[in-house]
């Protein structure tokens, strides 16, 4: 691609757009999804005893099970919350800037 296109691409309104949408939402995800897991591990380290408590009474499964794969699972969630975005806000402006500069 020709220097000059980039640049007129960086400059336009709509790439800036995108940017800045994607980079607001990129780091609200990730700081969920360090915050899951910080409170997970500092539960971990603060009140391992809370963890071991099981579920209910004659269960096998505890809290500390039950909180790791609750964080799992949250993590696919924003996963696919951010897939969905990707492939409707995030792709519709990739393909306005694709027309305008083609």
């Amino acid at each position: 691609m020709e220097e000059s296109k980039m640049i007129a691409i960086e400059q336009s309104a709509a790439y800036q757009e995108l940017v800045t949408k994607r980079t607001k939402y990129n780091r609200t995800m990730a700081i969920i999804m360090m915050a899951v897991y910080f409170i997970f591990i500092a539960l971990i380290a603060f009140n391992p005893s809370l963890l071991a408590t099981k579920v209910s009474e004659g269960s096998v499964l505890s809290v500390g099970i039950l909180g790791g794969f609750i964080t799992i699972v949250f993590a696919f969630i924003l996963t696919g919350i951010y897939v969905n975005r990707a492939n409707t806000e995030f792709d519709s402006l990739t393909n306005q800037i694709k027309e305008a500069n083609a």
